[in-house]
């Protein structure tokens, strides 16, 4: 394969067009009003992992596509009408199989690295922290659209029917959806009577990858070994295919995909912890005396230190000994619908926390006092609001003197919010001084421990 014989077929095939598709479907998506990729922490273009992985995302659709569109470019040849020609040349049929599959790779891999372009440029101004550990996640994922192409041309060659490029998408579409709902997934248990999952090896053979929480939550070397095995077997079963001449040929050109997924489902890691693993070099924390963030964050950690240093003077007034002695991110990587972990020496916190995200300076110091009383034992995951909120305010009240709800008055809260929470407040402002450590003692235990209700103990066991 020569350039200007690839020039001819740059021009000649549908793959320049393929690529600039899958470019423009791409950023359509990733810049769709309120999308869930555009936002916190682990947003495309918050950090080099997180745009890593949220481009891998959007191979839920882009993959289904690029096999498609490698399936119309296959056809090329028959609806010419000129296969028995071209067999009659003395030119090998790997040549004209290896310029058609290069003319697809390159386009495809220009457009997904323009598309990370894109997303790297913004990353570029968002953050300080530099590293090249998202960069095997990209190429895995131009390996799979690439891979993905081949394999459509050479099965639109072995199966020449209108209806096999539609017919291919749509089982491309398919394999990749029950990867993540059901063939892919293994039920773990259950929390609060609702079923909880969890990604097995066979979701892995995916092109997408599961949507993490953190921006240091990375994918294992093991992932990356075991996905590049079933890719290099699926495109040489694509461009075996391209170059099959007979039936049996045909069929022995299976031999690559099938070997491919199954040496990768011997290396691809059986439990999710091992998939996705932390990156202790970006969750390594940076810390301005007691106040810390990971690395990734450490570009909003002068916003952070001032308020958290007089977070924790406060509760040192209010609990003495028993205060936290720092404010640190929360680097715990625990499964969703898990109950959360919390330590008593340390103020934890996520800036994917509504309140963390948008609260600066005073009510950041009240946001943060709020955690260190009352963290929140909603599981992994979850978003709700319930006895720990009505603690965390009471509390909140108590070490500063005044009731005032955090969000401020826009924030949403239940009927009789108000009036429950005043009603405890002054309950225990009430009671002496012995007696108010001992309540918020025993509702900081029930708070760190997840076990009762708080509130209920925070207001002597008074129903609401």
């Amino acid at each position: 394969m020569n350039g200007r014989v690839l020039r001819i077929e740059l021009r000649r095939s549908v793959a320049p067009w393929a690529g600039i598709l899958v470019l423009v479907l791409a950023l359509t998506f990733l810049y769709m009003p309120d999308a869930a990729w555009r936002s916190g922490t682990t947003a495309w273009t918050a950090q080099w992992t997180p745009l890593a992985m949220k481009t891998r995302s959007l191979l839920f659709y882009l993959w289904p596509l690029a096999i498609g569109l490698g399936a119309l470019q296959g056809l090329r040849d028959h609806r010419s009408k000129m296969s028995e020609l071209l067999t009659s040349t003395p030119r090998p049929a790997r040549h004209r199989a290896a310029t058609l599959a290069g003319a697809a790779a390159i386009t495809l891999a220009s457009a997904f690295a323009l598309l990370v372009l894109v997303g790297g440029v913004q990353v570029l101004a968002h953050t300080e922290y530099l590293h090249l550990g998202w960069l095997p996640i990209s190429l895995v994922g131009v390996l799979f659209l690439v891979a993905g192409a081949v394999l459509g041309m050479g099965a639109a060659r072995a199966l020449p029917s209108p209806l096999t490029p539609p017919a291919l998408a749509m089982v491309a579409f398919v394999f990749t959806a029950l990867m993540h709902m059901t063939l892919g997934r293994t039920e773990t248990g259950t929390t609060d009577g609702l079923p909880s999952t969890e990604p097995n090896r066979v979701s892995l053979l995916s092109p997408t990858l599961e949507d993490v929480r953190e921006a240091f939550v990375t994918v294992s070397a093991p992932v990356h070994v075991g996905q590049t095995i079933w890719m290099l077997g699926m495109a040489a079963t694509g461009f075996a295919l391209l170059v099959a001449a007979t039936p049996r040929a045909r069929l022995t050109a299976l031999t690559p995909v099938l070997a491919g997924a199954t040496i990768a489902l011997l290396v691809l890691p059986a439990e999710t912890r091992r998939m996705y693993v932390v990156d202790r070099a970006a969750a390594e924390l940076v810390c301005d005396g007691p106040v810390c963030v990971t690395r990734t964050q450490q570009a909003r950690l002068a916003d952070l230190a001032g308020p958290g240093k007089e977070a924790l003077r406060l509760l040192r007034g209010a609990l003495g000994d028993q205060a936290p002695e720092s404010v640190r991110e929360n680097t715990a990587v625990l499964p969703d619908g898990s109950t959360p972990r919390w330590s008593r020496k340390a103020v934890l916190f996520d800036f994917d926390d509504d309140l963390v995200a948008t609260a600066k300076g005073e009510e950041l110091t009240r946001v943060l006092i709020a955690k260190g009383m009352v963290p929140g034992c909603a599981p992994v995951g979850w978003s709700a609001f319930g006895a720990d909120d009505y603690a965390q305010t009471v509390a909140l009240g108590w070490v500063l003197g005044d009731l005032k709800r955090l969000g401020g008055p826009s924030a949403r809260v239940p009927a009789g919010f108000e009036a429950d929470t005043r009603a405890a407040w002054k309950e225990l402002e009430a009671l002496p001084r012995a007696e108010q450590l001992s309540r918020i003692n025993a509702m900081r235990a029930a708070a760190f421990s997840c076990e009762g209700d708080p509130f209920d103990v925070l207001s002597g066991g008074a129903s609401r």
